[in-house]
């Protein structure tokens, strides 16, 4: 039901409020670098508390939950580490592995079944009290050679595909909230896509694809998925006419992904009436690869209207009873597709490539609820110092951390540190602290939850850079306009 209570959030923060005070006192893994050892539910912990370390006050997983809904994000599982790991389990109750549950990853070779990249996602999103959602069974891309190009009789394809999903959602059986179980079965007129599934075994795929993914886990909800049928058009009426048939025939579907691989500005005005009439077969419904891609590079303007643009997606899906949440594909414009497939395009996600929350950011926690702003402005400060080090450096890289002291009398509420770099270096990604870059000159902001330093007390961040030629240390540093001792 929606309309839960808020008192989520406030426990979650008071949880990383407490926490990230033991974090810096032991210092943050950087991103990409992990400890020894394997996973615990403490270092699970650890992540959850060093979300702050890119996040701004809303907690978008706690403003979902006390709507009814989830807010999730598509996750690469070999990045699920450092500041990366934090975010997503920190800001997401649901995690999408982009990759590893497709065909071709987790059987190249026939009977050849390789789990390694899911098992570490699933794994992941139960320590950290998330729903996982499958994606995906059947997909006409990203397939094995061994399925594309077989000569295939009917029997022996469908022989095929039923031991695949069979074998896959098997092995996840009660542990995946979510089956995309048939992705991107249509043309963009609304007729079928000529894959191998359908040119071999005919329309009804799709209906024995469900059928196969329901007798492998009953628990698990059933969804048809595809791109470009956010809004009413022949795609989704297509789209609608199968799964409206598929009710019909007792085909056990339970939902509709909506992708929305969108871009700025374009956001289907039909969006709430497209979701309303799927809503009204007596499926659910879900946004489930949000991304809002603009021509880069990015300005204020399209910033700003890409704000309005992922408030407007999320309003859209709180609007109808039978939405059951967003995804987002990827967090993290670090981490995003578009750049690759879409030239000169890109800037998709809330989250810049420093995991630092963009506009977008804020425009989803609004709709969700949410009426506050980022953390407090910078304050006085009486005395500070300054300790750089330099912790790992390699050929074009370097790590490094910064430690600043208090040495006033009275608390600082609210910091901002500023240097500028001697020798060309610049900063890629950075950890406890929210860092921005133009040309030489670096300012690191509070990431809200270590935002006051009491007097002698110290704040830690780090980041990652680049450089060529020297990498010479910054001579001078200042704290809210103050210069401090180095």
């Amino acid at each position: 039901m929606r309309g839960t209570s808020m008192k989520l959030q406030s426990l979650r923060r008071a949880v990383f409020g407490m926490s990230a005070t033991a974090l810096l006192v032991v210092g943050a893994a950087a991103p990409g670098h992990t400890a020894a050892g394997g996973a615990t539910k403490d270092s699970a912990t650890a992540e959850r508390a060093s979300a702050a370390a890119a996040a701004a006050d809303p907690v978008l997983r706690d403003l979902a939950a006390a709507k009814g809904v989830y807010y999730g994000t598509a996750v690469t599982a070999s990045q699920l580490t450092g500041t990366y790991a934090a975010v997503t389990a920190g800001q997401f109750d649901s995690i999408t592995p982009g990759n590893e549950m497709k065909w071709g990853s987790v059987e190249p070779v026939r009977g050849d079944f390789r789990w390694s990249g899911a098992d570490a996602v699933v794994d992941f999103a139960e320590r950290h009290g998330q729903k996982v959602r499958g994606h995906t069974l059947v997909w006409h891309s990203q397939l094995p050679g061994w399925v594309e190009n077989g000569t295939w009789t009917a029997d022996a394809l469908r022989t095929v595909v039923n031991d695949h999903i069979a074998t896959e959602a098997g092995r996840y059986k009660g542990r995946i909230d979510h089956w995309d179980v048939v992705n991107e079965a249509f043309n963009e007129d609304g007729t079928r896509r000529q894959s191998v599934f359908q040119r071999v075994l005919g329309d009804g795929y799709i209906a024995d694809a469900f059928r196969a993914a329901r007798a492998a886990d009953p628990a698990a909800k059933l969804y048809l998925n595809d791109y470009n049928v956010e809004g009413i058009n022949a795609k989704s009426d297509g789209m609608y006419n199968l799964v409206r048939s598929l009710k019909a025939q007792g085909v056990p579907i339970d939902g509709v992904g909506l992708q929305a691989h969108l871009i700025v500005g374009q956001v289907p005005s039909t969006l709430r009436a497209n979701i309303q009439r799927f809503a009204d077969l007596g499926v659910d419904v879900a946004i489930t690869e949000l991304d809002i891609r603009m021509p880069l590079p990015a300005t204020d303007a399209k910033l700003s209207r890409q704000k309005a643009d992922y408030k407007a997606v999320t309003e859209a899906c709180l609007a109808v009873a039978r939405c059951a949440g967003v995804t987002v594909w990827g967090f993290t414009d670090s981490d995003s597709w578009i750049p690759d497939f879409f030239p000169g395009e890109g800037a998709a996600t809330p989250y810049d490539e420093n995991y630092q929350p963009k506009p977008a950011y804020y425009g989803i926690a609004e709709a969700l609820g949410w009426s506050g702003e980022p953390g407090p402005g910078p304050g006085p400060v009486g005395g500070c110092q300054v300790a750089y080090s330099v912790q790992n450096q390699w050929s074009t890289g370097f790590t490094a951390q910064v430690t600043v002291r208090n040495t006033g009398a009275t608390p600082v509420n609210g910091w901002r540190v500023d240097w500028t770099w001697p020798s060309g270096q610049r900063v890629t990604q950075a950890w406890n602290a929210r860092v921005t870059q133009s040309g030489p000159a670096v300012s690191a902001a509070d990431a809200s939850y270590n935002a006051a330093i009491a007097p002698g007390a110290t704040v830690t961040f780090g980041f990652n850079g680049t450089w060529s030629g020297a990498n010479a240390a910054p001579t001078a540093f200042t704290l809210n306009g103050a210069n401090c001792a180095v």
